[in-house]
């Protein structure tokens, strides 16, 4: 049975371009198109039983998409919507606080006309769609992604640039295998060095909410961040989680010292990697090639931090499709101090990436969301 869509943007080529790409798969239908919030609500307060997805613009005329997911949340109407977000500034930001607000996630809207007839924003759409509607088998909350993108031979094509819709071949659900032996960790002296290194994707940027805000600014561990994102949205959820944190968030900046009481966020499109001078710790951003369709990416970043002097590594693996962070994890553990919290399947929005972790053998800690910043705190301790 085809997924019932509704497509909400104020312009009629963009209702016209959305509903084409919708209708264009067998296993989607557009059952209703509305010019603004205000409209779609109106139809949603009725019949939001039929409604299996929403495509949403943010600004429109009368009533724009945050005030239409701020709505349907005080009715209590559950909904999956996904944001259709331009790349500007300003659109990035409304695009954080849409995700806040519950939208499953984004994709970016073309930047020409040639770009919305090419295939690559129409596969990105629909592979947003089939992960947040359910309407494949590969896509379900309670099934996993445990390989990367490289691996699996039926990927849609998607641009590199974004790094949050991708497909994964198929895993049924089972109990976690353990098959890797975990490094003993070595007893820590009181002035150890410290690092937190997480990695998150689809669903994170609420998740994060849920975290960073929740750490005391005297962490006795310096922080890195690594979250699915194309260039230009990164910047808006670290100064978002910064707004709300004790800690200083911000996004990573090539060749800035890392320090105790900042958390670092990878910037979107790019690959973030630290390198160590004598005693020091620097941030390596750079422009190149994705890995796995993912840039940044998590691998690389706990990759980079092998040779690192750390004298232990708290590596935390929150929400999110594929397995991204998994291998870095396994790199580390064969000579490096390694701590592994995971994120708890019923938190997760897709239990990806926590389930390929905990199927490794290497978890020390599984914990729903809402104890994620305990189990570090209590993990490195404070100043």
């Amino acid at each position: 049975m085809k997924k019932n869509i509704l497509v909400v943007d104020d312009s009629a080529l963009m209702r016209r371009l959305l509903s084409d790409i919708i209708n264009s798969d067998d296993r989607f239908m557009v059952s209703k198109v509305a010019f603004n919030g205000l409209e779609a609500l109106d139809y949603v307060t009725t019949n939001y039983r039929n409604v299996d997805g929403v495509v949403l613009d943010i600004n429109m005329p009368k009533m724009n998409g945050l005030e239409f997911l701020e709505r349907i949340s005080k009715l209590n109407i559950r909904l999956t919507v996904i944001i259709v977000s331009t790349i500007a500034k300003e659109g990035a930001k409304e695009t954080i606080q849409a995700l806040e607000l519950g939208a499953f996630d984004f994709v970016t809207k073309p930047e020409s006309f040639i770009e919305a007839k090419g295939n690559d924003f129409k596969d990105r759409l629909i592979n947003c769609l089939l992960l947040a509607t359910g309407q494949n088998h590969l896509y379900q909350k309670t099934i996993s992604h445990p390989t990367l993108q490289e691996q699996a031979k039926n990927v849609i094509s998607v641009k590199e640039k974004v790094g949050s819709t991708f497909v994964y071949p198929d895993c049924t659900r089972a109990k976690p295998k353990v098959n890797m032996v975990k490094k003993e960790r070595k007893p820590l002296e009181k002035d150890a060095t410290k690092l937190v290194a997480l990695a998150c994707s689809t669903g994170g940027p609420k998740a994060l909410q849920k975290v960073i805000p929740l750490l005391p600014k005297n962490l006795n561990a310096s922080f890195l961040l690594v979250q699915h994102m194309p260039e230009g949205f990164t910047n808006s959820l670290a100064q978002r989680l910064n707004d709300m944190s004790e800690l200083q968030v911000k996004e990573a900046v090539d060749g800035e010292e890392v320090q105790k009481g900042y958390v670092y966020i990878a910037k979107g499109g790019y690959q973030m990697r630290v390198k160590q001078q004598r005693d020091r710790y620097f941030l390596s951003v750079t422009l190149e090639a994705a890995r796995g369709g993912l840039r940044p990416c998590a691998d690389i970043m706990y990759e980079s931090l092998v040779d690192s002097g750390y004298d232990e590594i708290t590596c935390v693996i929150l929400t999110g499709m594929g397995g991204d962070g998994t291998q870095g994890i396994k790199k580390l553990n064969e000579n490096n101090n390694i701590y592994v919290i995971a994120q708890d399947e019923e938190t997760c929005t897709v239990y990806g990436m926590p389930k390929v972790i905990a199927e490794s053998g290497l978890v020390d800690e599984v914990v729903p969301l809402e104890k994620v910043a305990e189990a570090i705190t209590n993990h490195v301790g404070v100043l």
